[in-house]
């Protein structure tokens, strides 16, 4: 059993500090900040406060709200915020239909709940279940919903599975997901090892079942801040999303991150949406740059170092 005592206050990703205030000690425990504790895992009955940045979507956002109302002790409170039109209208609803007297305001296009937990909550347990870790019978993989395309494969990585190319020696998978990409570049017997990065947690531990492979190491990681160094190859499907909104520059520093941890001559593929600026930072970063496929709204880039 662990010494360390349980947090009595948490936050669950990152409410804007001008809409609703968040207790000093709280700890973070979003699955989207490597090293923050799991909200799941938090003891029942246990907190005193808790403030959620509630996910857009229902079935994600609902887990959330049940977990931090399992949580929280009787008389405790939660603090539950979200963009109107990315589930701000609906978390009213959702918070009384756990057993919550919910008080509501708006500001900044955000729709603010608080609610003070009843002794007696109902449908937590149910909510839970719908988001738990589940085998999703369509791929044959572990998933959970929250993660990207956690129920299928998505279009960009499914063109960019039929244009793979051969890998050898060693490499990663940035923003690896379910660890699809993975598993076919680890079809190669040349591959010597492939470091999965991947920021959300509930990712990781989906693709370390879905990825029984010696040869695979599983970080939990923002793959702009990781060091390694010296790989002969690197495979992405970069995100394009930070918090809900578009960020091109995001895309743009996975390139820069893969260019720092590829040696000379290494390699690195990816895949974007056809409208991503990617190109400009591929010539300032690569000694080469080919477009390996360009269709259905998606292009596959390979670029050497």
């Amino acid at each position: 059993m662990s010494d360390i005592p349980s947090p009595r206050t948490a936050i669950y990703g990152a409410p804007p500090s001008d809409l609703v205030d968040v207790p000093d000690d709280a700890v973070q425990v979003s699955p989207l900040r490597p090293g923050a504790a799991a909200l799941e895992d938090l003891p029942g009955k246990s907190l005193e406060a808790i403030v959620v940045a509630a996910p857009p979507g229902s079935v994600e956002r609902r887990f959330v709200l049940a977990h931090a109302l399992r949580a929280l002790a009787p008389g405790g409170t939660l603090a539950a915020l979200a963009p109107k039109d990315k589930g701000g209208q609906r978390l009213r609803g959702e918070l009384e239909a756990f057993g919550c007297t919910v008080a509501e305001r708006s500001k900044a296009r955000q729709r603010i709940c608080t609610a003070t937990r009843p002794e007696t909550v109902s449908g937590v347990a149910k909510a839970i279940a719908e988001g738990a870790p589940v085998v999703v019978d369509d791929m044959g993989l572990h998933s959970q919903p929250g993660v990207f395309s956690w129920n299928r494969v998505d279009p960009g990585t499914a063109l960019l599975l039929r244009h793979l190319p051969s890998f050898s020696g060693r490499g990663a998978d940035l923003g690896a997901g379910l660890g699809i990409l993975a598993r076919a570049v680890l079809a190669s017997a040349a591959v010597s090892e492939l470091t999965l990065v991947e920021l959300d947690r509930r990712a990781v531990n989906a693709s370390k079942a879905n990825l029984a492979d010696p040869r695979a190491r599983f970080l939990w990681a923002d793959a702009r801040s990781v060091a390694l160094a010296d790989l002969d190859f690197v495979v992405s499907n970069p995100p394009f999303h930070a918090e809900g909104i578009e960020d091109r520059a995001l895309g743009q520093s996975f390139i820069a991150a893969a260019s720092r941890m590829l040696r000379r001559s290494g390699t690195l593929v990816l895949v974007a949406n056809r409208h991503m600026p990617y190109e400009e930072t591929l010539r300032a970063a690569f000694r080469s740059m080919t477009v390996l496929a360009d269709e259905a709204g998606y292009k596959i880039i390979e670029a050497r170092k």
